[in-house]
């Protein structure tokens, strides 16, 4: 997602600037200029999505870990009902729940009832890192592509070089997925033509990069 994000946003605006008949510089700066910025805004919407993803993960450990002092039978009683319903019979779940907890109480309810292990637990600034990477990664296509282009030439070949690639990464999303490759090439290429369609009709009626 990191990845197509930055395809169209700084294919987009290379194109909508190149149709305002602007320089070859302009179009480079605005290319350079979304990519930082997108790149940042990414990072700052998942660190903030993320965060409060985890402060949720605390707030219920700690209300598990009150619980687990409160009511440890129940809490015992809980987990072997987990295990029962997974199918083990209620002698085993019970010895099961029972050994777990005397292991590790709470992280044997963190994962079983609550859904979190070190696998899955939220990682703010690692996602936050993880998207500026993408996105970056995704931006530097059309980036690269108005840099080696003939001015004349940013328009068709910024798209031609991002439209193929926008639904190769449509259909390998779909297919990882299980759904349809061709239906998920075709929609992330129709809403990058129409990004860049958009962009560049802008950028021709106002004849300014915006």
């Amino acid at each position: 997602m990191g990845a197509n994000d930055g395809i169209v946003s700084t294919s987009s605006l290379v194109i909508g600037v190149a149709a305002a008949s602007t320089s070859h510089e302009n179009i480079l700066l605005a290319g350079v200029a979304g990519l930082a910025a997108g790149a940042m805004s990414m990072a700052a919407a998942e660190y903030v999505s993320v965060s409060s993803q985890s402060d949720t993960e605390k707030a219920d450990l700690e209300i598990e870990r009150q619980s687990l002092r409160d009511n440890p039978e129940a809490e015992h009683e809980e987990l072997a009902a987990i295990y029962r319903d997974r199918g083990l019979d209620p002698e085993l779940a019970d010895r099961v729940a029972k050994q777990l907890m005397d292991h590790d109480a709470l992280g044997a309810h963190a994962r079983d009832e609550i859904g979190i292990s070190e696998v899955t637990s939220a990682r703010p600034t690692l996602a936050a890192l993880s998207s500026a990477a993408t996105f970056s990664v995704g931006a530097v296509l059309p980036l690269g592509v108005a840099w080696l282009s003939p001015l004349s030439l940013v328009i068709p070949m910024v798209a031609g070089a991002c439209l193929p690639l926008l639904a190769a990464l449509g259909a390998v999303a779909a297919r990882a997925g299980g759904a349809s490759m061709l239906t998920g090439a075709a929609r992330v290429a129709f809403w990058g033509t129409l990004a860049m369609a958009l962009t560049a009709g802008v950028g021709r009626l106002f004849g300014v990069a915006t």
